[in-house]
């Protein structure tokens, strides 16, 4: 069997026996008793996070085309609130029944174990994207606009110093550090949430308020130029809790949140709204069909019209037997495949994309180099992908075989 910490989702099937749907109304105070036998994995989580790493790829190269159609062009939110938001589904359910089934200190070590791992990953990204801007650099005489710029300009060690102390986190290498924070409060999320769902969210989200009202509530970061981390960890967490939350919910609802027609009509509403006020119009070459004159809503306190989108999204994609079923299609394998081995497919799309920006800016975003850096990055990432799954299935087999 798969270790549960591996990559931290795995979360049961929408046709996995659970609680039933009373129990949450019931006692809505009181978060549904997790199952004490290891849970299935559901679909549309990997499925879900596999499309949102692929895009991660796709928008960390300025000037890609293939950027013009993904997910931010179509609303407020994008592919890092998915991220943030399956991160503590996923916790949850790897977690949550991990408490009871192995005890508090075993699993206490596992969360640990996981967030060294993560923090073992983003040590090697951030040397590894060091050590390659600073070859390009000597070799063209070209300096970076920006990303590990601030770092260099420390010099090499004393900035891989700072940024392996999470002090300096340079652009596109800021997600991990978040999920290693939010990792490790998980057990204190857990601990209250056994004693009360409503109380959690409130504290939680009055944080999310607090560091929107007060963007100077933030940790410091010497790589940014408001010297704060740009996903802002008071405001993030909100989306990590409110994952949480949803997987209490969907395992006491048979897999399923609740479906009403006047939800799921305020939902569609809000994304076409959403699409008109955030589509990419001039870009795209079409007229401008917003409604409203609003400035863009603020990605790092995720603010609240990007709050809302992503529940919308939510809740249609977790409401929907159809959406389960679809992500069970076996020509999705490989994009659940990426999701199942999150860590390891983001961090080649974040090597993929770095020279994916190298070689733009050397040579400019010409259309055969930008099908060679797509083409070559996204088959990088389903190839490993592909090994990945086959090797964890050929481990399984042989744990099998032994029993």
């Amino acid at each position: 069997m798969k270790n549960p910490d591996d990559l931290a989702s795995d979360a049961p099937s929408h046709d996995a026996p659970v609680a039933g749907p009373a129990e949450v109304v019931a006692t809505p105070n009181r978060p549904p008793e997790p199952e004490r036998r290891k849970p299935v994995r559901d679909a549309r989580v990997d499925v879900v996070r596999g499309f949102a790493l692929l895009t991660i790829f796709i928008d960390h190269i300025p000037r890609n085309a293939p950027a013009l159609l993904t997910l931010h062009n179509f609303g407020f939110s994008d592919a890092a609130e998915i991220f943030v938001l399956l991160a503590g589904y996923s916790s949850m359910i790897a977690y949550g029944g991990l408490f009871r089934r192995a005890g508090v200190w075993s699993t206490l070590i596992r969360i640990a174990q996981r967030c060294l791992r993560i923090y073992l990953f983003q040590g090697g990204l951030l040397f590894a994207t060091l050590v390659i801007v600073r070859i390009w650099m000597d070799v063209t005489g070209i300096a970076p606009r920006f990303g590990v710029a601030p770092l260099l300009q420390m010099g090499l060690l004393p900035g891989l110093l700072r940024g392996l102390a999470l002090n300096a986190l340079p652009n596109y290498l800021d997600i991990l550090p978040l999920y290693i924070l939010l990792l490790a409060l998980f057990p204190l999320v857990y601990l209250g949430m056994q004693r009360g769902v409503w109380g959690v969210l409130a504290l939680s989200g009055t944080l999310w308020l607090a560091a929107n009202v007060d963007h100077t509530l933030n940790l410091p970061n010497a790589a940014a130029v408001d010297d704060g981390w740009y996903f802002n960890p008071f405001a993030w967490q909100f989306l990590f809790v409110l994952g949480v939350t949803l997987a209490l919910t969907v395992r006491a609802g048979d897999g399923l949140l609740p479906r009403r027609g006047w939800t799921t009509a305020a939902a569609w509403a809000y994304l076409g709204f959403a699409l008109l006020q955030g589509g990419n119009w001039v870009d795209w070459g079409l007229p401008d069909f917003r409604l409203v004159a609003i400035e863009a809503p603020d990605k790092s306190h995720v603010a609240p019209l990007r709050l809302l989108h992503i529940f919308a999204l939510t809740y249609l994609a977790f409401s929907s037997p159809a959406v389960a079923r679809f992500c069970r299609w076996r020509l999705l394998r490989l994009i659940d495949a990426c999701g199942r081995h999150s860590l390891e497919i983001f961090a080649t799309g974040c090597l993929a994309a770095l020279i994916g920006r190298i070689l733009y800016r050397t040579f400019d975003a010409t259309w055969p180099l930008q099908v060679m850096v797509n083409v070559g990055g996204l088959a990088a990432m389903l190839s490993l992908a592909s090994f990945l799954d086959a090797h964890a299935r050929r481990r399984v087999r042989r744990e099998a075989s032994r029993s």
